[in-house]
């Protein structure tokens, strides 16, 4: 530091008589940390997940308005995270993985949970380093039952399987193996639904200890040789709609005591079939009130099913008529990555890039309302807080 001549004489007589003189700037005042509670919750409010390739062991959720364009606050969520959200909407559970030294050394998995009028957290316990380490972010790879009692965790070492935990006891009941499926879909108050590679669903019914007293095998439901389902889904009222490569839509009843798998219908015309494909991370959303599907879609052919959308293709998720097809300027913001659709009577879509802009559009006309050009380093995901 370079001092003037008069502030050199300051500085000495401080120095020597311990004062300041007269004219001299008082010191600023102490600040105190303090935690501010969140406004009342809005509809138009998302979660915008912030981790990647990029930035690992330093994941963040950002909370953003999407009727003021700002965030409101964020939380730390570790290496590569599993979200629930529960039924009360007060508590985010994150399953995550922590590592004694940043990136390596001594695995520690914790299961956490965070306030959600505060963004602070509340509690925490350990889990076994079971925990699914997956860039596939999933609305299931953590779930609540709907009473919101349990939590179910999926567990992947490469064998799967699924803990059942207490959160009022903060305990984890037991662990179900799941030979090779993956995700937890809840339904009912004690059902379980995973993903099998084979392309079958199977289901778990357990009592309120935890402990298995029923499972079931469906009959395939997609071919995983000729078009995949993407691992990402969303639920609806009844179940859960997923995806295909070639942009077959499947949707899944779980309302009954046996699961229900609606007809699949495709996205494209016999011309457009292998030419548009959806592409992405989070690559569907649903809109209860209007029924409307939102899903990314790129022009490309076999193996682009990361490429991001230069178009968003709505559906009537009841007739199956294509409504709209909105086009993205993927040259100036990047293609589509991941889309999200508030679920109130007036809704916005969130449609995340892959240069990390968040667009929020209004979901029934397809206008462009706001651009983040830049939030965080890549937004793999967004769920509705």
């Amino acid at each position: 530091m370079r001092l003037t001549w008069p502030g050199a004489c300051a500085a000495l007589l401080m120095a020597v008589t311990g004062t300041a003189p007269a004219d001299a700037t008082p010191p600023l005042a102490a600040e105190h940390l303090s935690v501010e509670q969140l406004p009342a919750r809005s509809p138009h409010w998302a979660y915008l997940f912030d981790f990647s390739f990029n930035n690992e062991t330093d994941g963040r959720v950002y909370l953003y308005d999407g009727d003021k364009h700002r965030m409101l606050g964020q939380f730390e969520v570790g290496y590569y995270p599993n979200l629930a959200i529960s039924p009360d909407h007060q508590t985010t559970a994150i399953a995550t993985t922590y590592w004694s030294r940043g990136g390596h050394g001594t695995r520690t998995d914790v299961l956490e949970f965070e306030d959600n009028t505060s963004l602070t957290l509340r509690g925490e316990m350990l889990l076994s380093a079971k925990k699914a380490q997956s860039g596939a972010v999933s609305n299931f790879n953590v779930s609540y039952s709907a009473d919101g009692r349990f939590l179910y965790v999926t567990n992947l070492t490469p064998a799967a399987s699924f803990s059942i935990i207490d959160v009022a006891k903060n305990a984890v009941l037991s662990e179900v193996d799941t030979d090779a499926c993956v995700l937890v879909v809840p339904s009912a108050q004690r059902r379980v639904s995973s993903l099998c590679e084979n392309g079958r669903l199977l289901t778990v019914t357990h009592d309120d200890n935890g402990k298995e007293t029923a499972r079931s095998v469906s009959k395939p439901f997609f071919n995983v040789d000729k078009d995949p389902i993407f691992v990402q889904s969303v639920g609806t009222p009844t179940g859960v709609i997923h995806v295909s490569f070639l942009g077959d839509i499947y949707e899944i009843d779980l309302s009954g005591t046996e699961p229900r798998f609606v007809e699949p219908w495709a996205m494209t015309g016999p011309k457009e079939r292998g030419q548009w494909r959806p592409g992405g991370q989070q690559v569907v959303a649903y809109q209860p009130h209007s029924g409307r599907l939102y899903v990314p879609m790129h022009h490309g052919g076999e193996g682009t099913h990361k490429v991001g959308g230069s178009q968003i293709w709505v559906f009537d998720a009841k007739t199956h008529r294509r409504i709209a097809r909105w086009p993205v300027d993927a040259a100036k913001y990047g293609g589509v990555f991941s889309v999200l659709a508030t679920q109130d009577d007036h809704p916005l879509l969130f449609a995340a890039t892959e240069n990390s802009a968040l667009l929020v559009m209004d979901a029934m006309t397809g206008k462009l309302l706001h651009v983040e050009a830049k939030l965080g380093q890549t937004l793999w995901s967004m769920m509705n807080p």
